[in-house]
Parts: structure tokens; C-alpha cells; sequence
């Protein structure tokens, strides 16, 4: 029994050291031996032998060696990046978002097609169709997707298998193989938040912990943690849009009053433009005065929200989602409306823009595919 017990602890650490090197190559793109060894600390002769089976299985590549620095020159390797690739789908209440990326998060292929949601399987055929035809047109191997990650707007149930219910999709207790049934591949799925989270968060060090509000036509958040999206008792951590900042105020579309989402969606602010967000900051960065009274109206009700999650968790907040992506040059004026009610004395750089500005949702998807895949390395 013991000698049993030595063996599976062998082999769990082995596979452990196994996805840390191949993690690591992944996100380094040249790398040698004796770099991993002393990055990741491990002896180099484990490293060697994790490498070449790496090699072996056709996730890594040699690609000749690097330069010297003084004694024999290493080995130069990379990761074999185009050898798997993952599918990211965003669904959203008028259009679905596709992208195509391999092993090291690149975007290979994107497309953003205007197509209402209807909670039928119509609608998922033709997702499944138009799928296809985006994967043919890529010319990539259909051999070589692992699975598709999906975004939707509500509430992932991870343990029933379910999206629980998305007042904007007007979709309630939908099982994820009601909607997996229509593809040909393996399929992962996320709350739309946590997908911008997720592709913010997985690929940086910088960030241990920190949550993520996104603000696009609907408003909502995710906390990151330790390298994984914290999820919460009945998977509705982070549901910042349906905090009140405003008793008896604006109608939400969830039929509460006074709802950040009432006051902090992308819409609140395309709206003025004919549904053209980057036309509203157009507008805004020219001084047109409307335009200056409204980004002001908005932002003094995202610092509300913003102070708030930050007294309560204590870490950085990260402005994602349609609103968030045109942020950056703006960022300065939210800081200070944070500042104004922050209780400590403490730098309000705990705010900033996102740093995924373009389809957030779908490459945090397509990137929990491939983290899912990398764990089993």
C-alpha cells in the first residue's frame, strides 16, 4: 500500500513539473534548459528529461541554439504553438464572436457576426454552421482543435452543468449538453465576466488578485485569485451590475431599481451615438460639452462601485468590457472621482483600464480551452 501511495506521488509530481516546464515555455517563446532550471528551480538533469518528452510528444521544438555565454551553447527551444488550437465563442444578446488561437494565446483568426440571440436550437445550428465555415476559412486542422470555450452573458452553474439563468438572454436553467450537442468538439463554459477575467488574468504574473468589472452592455465582474477565477457558493461571485448604488433609482433590465447596471453600461453611453461607442469618446476627447456632462455623470457612479469593491476586497480593479476597452486615456479622471471617496490615504492606482481592449469574452474562452488542455500535459 505504501509502496503504491510512493508511486502515485512519483508520478502526480512528475506530470506537476511536466505542466510547469511546458507552461513556461509557452509563455516565454525561446527558452534553454538551463533557463527552466533556473527559473522554475529544478535540477537541470529533470529538466533535460521533461524537455525531451515534451520533444517526443510534438509539443516542443528545438530551434537550433542560443548564443553563448561562455560555455556550450543551449539548446534553444519553443513551444510547438500552432500544433493545438482552441476555438473562443461569444454569445451575446445581438451578435456571437469567434477566434481562433493556439497553444501560446495567439489570435490566429477572428470574426464578429451580427446575430440576435432566439432560445431555440435553430439558432445553435446555425452558430455550429457558421462556425464551420469560420474554421474552413482558416484553413487550420480540424484534428488539431482541442474545444471550444463559451461565453455567456449569466450564470454558470459549474456543479449542475448549467447556465442557471441571463436575464438578458432570457434563458433560465439551459444544461451546457443542451448546447454542446450542436458541435463537433469539446466544450468549456464561462460567465462572460470571468472570460474577460481569465484572459487578463491567466497569462500575466503581475496580478495575483484582483477583480475585474466588466462594462459592456450589460455590466458585470469576476474575482481573480491565485492563478483561478473565484466562483462563489452559487457561481454568482462578482455580480457587481446588480449592486445598488442608487435605492428606488433607474430601472435595470433585471427589474430592480437603482442597479449599477442602470448607470455604468457601455449602453448608458452609446446610446447618445446611435449605438457607437468609440463615436460617443470621439465626441467626448473633441470637448463637446453633452458629451463632457454625460462621461461625468458615469464616471461619478463607476467610482461609487469602484471604491465599494475596493473596500471590500482590497485589491485591483481592472475596467474591462466595451466601456473599458476605451478607457486608458481617461483613466485619471475615474482616479480621481475614486479618490474623493476613498476612506485611506493610499495610492488609487489600484484602477485601470484592461489590458485585453478587443473581444475579451471569446480569447478568455478560447484560453480556458487551452489551459484546460495544458493541465493534462
Amino acid at each position: 500500500m505504501n509502496g503504491r501511495k510512493i508511486t502515485n506521488t512519483n508520478i502526480e509530481v512528475k506530470k506537476n513539473n511536466r505542466n510547469r516546464i511546458f507552461r513556461y515555455i509557452c509563455k516565454n517563446g525561446i527558452v534553454s534548459n538551463p533557463d527552466i532550471s533556473y527559473k522554475l528551480k529544478m535540477s537541470l538533469p529533470t529538466v533535460t528529461q521533461i524537455t525531451k518528452e515534451l520533444i517526443e510528444m510534438g509539443l516542443v521544438e528545438e530551434n537550433g541554439e542560443l548564443q553563448s555565454t561562455g560555455g556550450r551553447r543551449a539548446k534553444a527551444l519553443s513551444a510547438a504553438s500552432n500544433v493545438k488550437q482552441a476555438v473562443g465563442l461569444d454569445i451575446t444578446k445581438n451578435h456571437i464572436s469567434l477566434i481562433l488561437t493556439n497553444l501560446t494565446g495567439e489570435m490566429l483568426k477572428y470574426e464578429r457576426i451580427f446575430y440576435p440571440y432566439t432560445p431555440e436550437d435553430a439558432y445553435y445550428y446555425d452558430i455550429n454552421k457558421k462556425l464551420e465555415r469560420f474554421l474552413e476559412a482558416s484553413g487550420t486542422d480540424r484534428e488539431s482543435i482541442i474545444g471550444i470555450g463559451i461565453s455567456f452573458p449569466g450564470i454558470i452553474d459549474l456543479e449542475k452543468r448549467m447556465i442557471a439563468g441571463s436575464h438578458i438572454l432570457g434563458v433560465k436553467s439551459l444544461s451546457f449538453d443542451e448546447v454542446s450537442r450542436f458541435f463537433s468538439f469539446p466544450c468549456y463554459f464561462l460567465n462572460d465576466a470571468n472570460a474577460g477575467a481569465y484572459a487578463e488574468g491567466i497569462q500575466t504574473e503581475d496580478l495575483e488578485r484582483f477583480f475585474y468589472l466588466s462594462l459592456s452592455n450589460t455590466v458585470g465582474g469576476a474575482y481573480f485569485s491565485k492563478g483561478r477565477l473565484e466562483q462563489g457558493k452559487n457561481f454568482r461571485c462578482g455580480e457587481a451590475g446588480h449592486m445598488t448604488v442608487v435605492p428606488e433609482g433607474e430601472l435595470c433590465y433585471c427589474g430592480k431599481r437603482g442597479c449599477l447596471d442602470a448607470y455604468c453600461s457601455a449602453r448608458c453611453l452609446s446610446d447618445m451615438t446611435d449605438g457607437k461607442l468609440e463615436k460617443f469618446f470621439r465626441r467626448l476627447e473633441a470637448g463637446e460639452d453633452k458629451f463632457a456632462l454625460a462621461w461625468d455623470k458615469y464616471i461619478s457612479y463607476l467610482a461609487i462601485a469602484v471604491n465599494n469593491i475596493h473596500m471590500i476586497l482590497d485589491c485591483d480593479i481592472i475596467l474591462g468590457g466595451y466601456a473599458g476597452s476605451y478607457m486608458e486615456k481617461h483613466i485619471q479622471d475615474i482616479r480621481d472621482k475614486i479618490k474623493r471617496r476613498n476612506t485611506f490615504s493610499e495610492e488609487n492606482a489600484f484602477v485601470r483600464a484592461c489590458s485585453y481592449k478587443f473581444e475579451a469574452a471569446a480569447m478568455g474562452a478560447s484560453l480556458k480551452v487551452i489551459e484546460t488542455f495544458v493541465e493534462h500535459v
